[in-house]
């Protein structure tokens, strides 16, 4: 069973329900079945090859989705554009996996500009299906370990680095999914992250059991509240940012949210009073999950029933079905409860590997454990605990920033001489990105334009929340810079500017 075979079972049993609800207009399974048939057909008439790739590169939107389900009905491999990350960073994925066929929105396809391969408008994915209607292409034979997507994370070299998908993990994620918690008929699911990032790994799950996918008109905090009244909101995966804002909006403005059942939150760490927080505006409804894109989603999972007990509320749940979580030593040995080390992982979930990355696949996967670059416990009942990351990765909004990636953009300008990323707690964020900039003699730029310009090159969500101006960086007797000094003068820096309502982005260090 391949995944798209979740979502044709679903249309089979349930043509006359609703599959999606858009603002100003409803789509039933047969209806959009209709419609992925005939663009996995227009696809497939494009390039017959199957496990060739497709760049999808929108805002969320039915044909964004319609654009994504065929992809995996043509046999397929889906890479995600996020419409998120700098245009520079989107031009090297796509250089680095040479799709055959670019779908792309008309903002998309302004910053992208001429595309190697097929380009597809998204608008025109109406009129594409229609003109293949009543041709769906031959599912083409393939083993599970195949791909069904190339998703990007940040790497340590300034390479894009594709994180290979196989059809198993999918099957393995919305298999979970269900088991934890419980999607079916009766579920409404508000898509309000990505659909190149997180709100993907939920489509099958819900398309599959008979559920309904709401798409919002907007994803600010008044709109979703609204869309939960209105539509019967049951489930919604968010970062901890979103639901921040949430917990401000139904305070200042309460909704009837009693539908909702499920308020996943994941990607980046949620603090317990926030948890709690939540719980008390919305009921017991929080649950929460554990992933890297390199084991998707559901490594760990945890149900409202579980995060109502206060033991758990610095957890990230137990180790999924399917999956083997252990807590590894440096010497290579698994640890016992209560005590620190790696968090590894193996089992049906992961990764295949790093696309055209053999040595870093290696060195990620090692004797079948994916090492996560996490560290953690588990304690005698099971329960993970997330305590720091081994990995230079900050995680902010819900989004993986890679210092490197940020380090790279902040040298392309000529003022620059050299710079540190490191991430400070936010109440906000969970993780801010900051940058120690040390300028080339006689060079002069300010912190907001320095901001602008790695905004420019690698988008919004990786540049800086803040540039501090430094004398000269930090460094060990072997020329190393010294983060963690950096990041305690930042954060000294910050409660001198508390005291004396300085503006940080001014501020030089020595």
């Amino acid at each position: 069973m391949y995944p798209i075979d979740f979502f044709w079972r679903a249309a089979a049993r349930y043509p006359e329900r609703i599959a999606v609800r858009l603002p100003d207009a409803q789509l039933t399974y047969a209806q959009l079945a209709g419609r992925v048939n005939g663009v996995a057909a227009a696809f497939a008439a494009l390039d017959a090859q199957p496990q060739s790739r497709v760049a999808i590169g929108a805002a969320n939107s039915v044909e964004h989705l319609v654009a994504l389900l065929a992809t995996l009905a043509a046999g397929k491999v889906w890479v995600p554009l996020n419409p998120r990350n700098g245009t520079p960073e989107l031009q090297r994925i796509i250089a680095f996996t040479e799709p055959s066929i670019t779908v792309l929105d008309a903002a998309m396809r302004e910053r992208l500009g001429n595309v190697p391969g097929h380009g597809v408008d998204v608008e025109a994915l109406d009129q594409v299906a229609a003109a293949h209607a009543g041709t769906p292409p031959a599912a083409p034979e393939l083993p599970l370990d195949a791909l069904q997507a190339i998703k990007f994370t940040g790497g340590t070299t300034g390479q894009p680095k594709g994180v290979m998908q196989p059809m198993r993990a999918w099957n393995t994620t919305v298999l979970t999914q269900w088991h934890e918690f419980g999607f079916g008929t009766e579920d409404r699911f508000l898509v309000s992250a990505p659909l190149t990032h997180g709100a993907s790994t939920y489509v099958l799950a819900v398309l599959g059991a008979g559920g309904c996918l709401v798409f919002p008109a907007d994803t600010g905090a008044p709109t979703v509240l609204d869309a939960i009244a209105q539509d019967g909101v049951t489930a919604m995966f968010m970062p901890p940012t979103a639901i921040y804002a949430l917990c401000d909006e139904q305070q200042r403005t309460p909704r009837d949210v009693s539908t909702l059942r499920l308020l996943i939150y994941g990607a980046a760490p949620m603090p317990p009073a926030r948890i709690r927080e939540a719980q008390r505006v919305f009921g017991n409804v929080m649950a929460t999950t554990y992933g890297q894109t390199e084991a998707p989603t559901v490594l760990a999972c945890m149900r409202p029933d579980e995060l109502a007990d206060p033991r758990n509320l610095a957890s990230v749940g137990r180790p999924s079905m399917a999956m083997r979580v252990a807590i590894m030593g440096k010497d290579g040995r698994l640890l016992g409860p209560g005590e620190e080390g790696e968090i590894v992982a193996r089992g049906d979930l992961l990764m295949c590997g790093y696309w055209r990355m053999p040595e870093q696949t290696g060195a990620t996967i090692v004797d079948g454990w994916l090492h996560t670059g996490d560290i953690g416990t588990l304690d005698e009942r099971g329960y993970l605990f997330i305590k720091s990351r081994a990995r230079e990765v900050i995680i902010t909004g819900g989004f993986n920033v890679y210092p490197s990636d940020v380090e790279e953009a902040i040298g392309r300008h000529a003022a620059v001489y050299e710079s540190a990323v490191v991430g400070i707690a936010d109440d906000k964020w969970g993780e801010a990105v900051h940058a120690a900039v040390q300028l080339r003699p006689g060079a002069t730029v300010s912190a907001e334009e320095l901001i602008r310009f790695v905004k420019q090159e690698i988008g919004s969500v990786k540049a800086p929340k803040a540039v501090h101006l430094f004398d000269a960086l930090p460094k060990s007797p072997v020329g190393k810079t010294q983060k963690d000094e950096v990041a305690r003068r930042i954060r000294e820096s910050a409660d001198a500017d508390a005291d004396t309502h300085a503006h940080p982005h001014t501020e030089s260090q020595s």
